[in-house]
């Protein structure tokens, strides 16, 4: 099976760079490119890309801004934000607004094609233990995130407690050994939690769960 990819990027050099590594792939093919945000919001709703890389600073509409117009959207494709810098505000603002994982701009390219792939089969690219360090970090200096999501309030008592240990990072079997359930009973909650809260992984689960006080940073 092709990943379909679409580049968002507003340096012409930086997309070429990536469509000749993503292109030598026999699994990966560059469907589309935009220079700034807006544009690739446009290209995913009309060619429908499994995954898009964002460029998160682009002159007029951001990586931000597109990654929140095309989740709104309801389209399926997975976005990964780009950063020439290390971690920051805007990052974590991207995953909140629906991006499945963020790469620094220099990544090896062995390193990029695996996150595509990876990201196109609808795994987290990101461990939780990952994100919720870094939103420890940062959660303080995020914007304040106003109404808890449709769908929380549909979750049993038992799917809450589920999306709780999720985001303090344990795995499913160390969920099922905390709540004394089996390993598969454990997956079809966190399936269903996904699915009642319109996530797309288990990096978004962990967003959550801080943006409503499920759990709070560290440093709190």
């Amino acid at each position: 099976m092709t990943v379909r990819v679409v580049l968002a990027d507003d340096q012409a050099l930086v997309r070429g760079g990536f469509r000749m590594i993503l292109e030598a792939r026999a699994d990966l093919e560059v469907v589309g490119e935009a220079g700034d945000g807006g544009e690739a919001a446009v290209l995913v709703e009309r060619l429908r890309p499994d995954v898009v890389l964002m460029d998160v600073r682009m002159p007029g509409v951001d990586g931000l801004e597109a990654t929140r117009r095309i989740v709104a959207s309801g389209s399926p494709a997975r976005v990964i934000v780009l950063t020439t810098y290390d971690v920051d505000e805007s990052v974590f603002a991207a995953l909140r607004a629906g991006a499945s994982a963020f790469l620094l701009k220099d990544v090896r390219p062995a390193e990029l094609v695996e996150a595509v792939r990876v990201v196109a089969r609808g795994d987290a690219l990101l461990a939780p233990s990952v994100t919720r360090r870094l939103l420890d970090r940062f959660v303080t200096v995020l914007p304040d995130p106003g109404a808890s999501p449709p769908g929380l309030g549909s979750l049993t008592g038992r799917e809450v407690e589920v999306l709780r240990l999720v985001a303090l990072a344990l795995s499913n079997a160390e969920i099922a050994e905390r709540l004394v359930l089996t390993e598969a009973t454990v997956k079809t909650h966190v399936s269903s939690v996904l699915r009642k809260l319109g996530l797309r992984d288990r990096v978004q689960a962990v967003v959550l769960a801080y943006d409503v006080g499920l759990v709070r940073p560290r440093s709190s």
